[in-house]
């Protein structure tokens, strides 16, 4: 059989998979149950260990066409707009983890894997096309594709996402869980704000039951805003785009300060889905099983409140490169190591992410408290090491 890979789901996840499997000397078929290639229009936060990985894929000079590089991340009082904290990026990110904190569109982030995915000739991508299901023979993964034909290679990742068909066959689970928190985002061009809301800064407003995130992307050029409030979805909630008005989100800001409502005022149309996840990942199994693979957030969805959902993906697809390109081994052992290699480290950044909501939501003394040390602690509570380094 020839040495191929098959991958479920064209995202950002499927792309950095795709391309890290020939980059281990593997061929790849990719599997887009969309018409056309594309993102939802968002922004991103890249950490040090996902911009190592990039950097390593050959992708600096790309990257430095589209992102920003913000040199300090603010935490403030939502209601009294006060500075609670601050880390420094920039210069202090590069000299401790070897690679810079960017911030960039998602639709920029999957252009520029899409088009370095298209340099591989190895690389087949497929759009249009449905896994219907699997079957793991023990010596190979076949795929069946809907109202098409049987595919066949020697592993099968599954990178299609938080309502994963791949995962629903492998781990026959629960469907994610509703969080009860929804998500407003809205990107501006930063011409369009008056001058004292511009920022090349990434900027977290925390205040009882919502925070807001803002940074620059597009080489600083466009600002990416998005609040998060707690409140019930409308509609399925397994469709995360829905329109919606700066109104709405106006009502749920209440008591914020004037200069975080004066944001909000001066954007008109916002999108809102809202956010699911699943508990952490409690084993091996959740990741990969024989020779099929989960990747991103297939196998470990995540609140955004750590800022690593795409991170995380881009480092499942580096790890599944190492273990492909280990000369002699059989592919179960590949995944197997794959599968060792990541669910802790995915799995602490799921709690953690849980547990920073908690954070930044806090009322009463807990909000006080988070103030405090927030205060007393500065950069050494806000900067997480054992994340960025990898």
């Amino acid at each position: 059989m020839e040495k191929q890979i098959l991958i479920a789901g064209g995202g950002i996840g499927g792309l950095a998979a795709a391309l890290a499997c020939s980059r281990a000397g593997w061929s790849v078929q990719l599997l887009e149950r969309a018409n056309e290639f594309g993102e939802v229009g968002a922004g991103i936060q890249l950490g040090p260990n996902v911009m190592r990985v990039l950097h390593q894929w050959g992708l600096a000079h790309e990257l430095t066409q589209v992102v920003a590089f913000p040199d300090m991340l603010r935490v403030r009082s939502a209601l009294t707009g006060e500075e609670l904290g601050r880390l420094r990026l920039g210069e202090r990110a590069r000299a401790r983890y070897g690679a810079p904190y960017a911030t960039i569109h998602r639709a920029d982030m999957h252009k520029l894997l899409l088009g370095a995915v298209q340099q591989h000739a190895d690389v087949q991508l497929h759009l249009g096309q449905w896994l219907e299901s699997f079957v793991d023979t023990g010596k190979g993964v076949q795929i069946k594709v809907l109202d098409g034909p049987f595919l066949e290679g020697q592993a099968l990742v599954g990178a299609d996402g938080l309502w994963s068909t791949v995962r629903s066959h492998l781990l026959q689970d629960d469907k994610p869980r509703v969080t009860g928190h929804l998500a407003y985002r809205a990107l501006i061009a930063q011409r369009n704000l008056p001058a004292y809301l511009r920022s090349q800064q990434v900027t977290v407003w925390v205040g009882p039951d919502l925070h807001v995130v803002q940074y620059p992307v597009r080489r600083g050029h466009w600002l990416n805003v998005v609040a998060i409030v707690h409140g019930k979805v409308r509609g399925d909630v397994s469709d995360w785009d829905h329109a919606t008005h700066a109104a709405e989100l106006q009502a749920e800001m209440g008591s914020s300060c004037n200069r975080l409502q004066d944001l909000i005022s001066a954007i008109e149309n916002w999108r809102q889905w809202g956010l699911c996840d699943r508990v952490p990942m409690s084993g091996p199994h959740e990741q990969a099983q024989g020779r099929v693979a989960l990747l991103g957030d297939a196998a470990h969805p995540m609140r955004p409140y750590m800022a690593q959902g795409a991170g995380m993906a881009i480092e499942d697809a580096a790890c599944l490169q190492r273990v492909l390109a280990v000369p002699d081994l059989l592919m179960g052992q590949r995944l197997q190591q794959y599968a060792q290699e990541r669910w802790k480290r995915n799995a602490r950044v799921q709690a953690r992410s849980i547990r920073n909501g908690e954070i930044f939501h806090a009322k009463g003394i807990v909000r006080w408290g988070r103030d405090r040390v927030m205060g007393l602690l500065g950069e050494r509570l806000l900067d997480v090491p054992w994340l960025y380094r990898g």
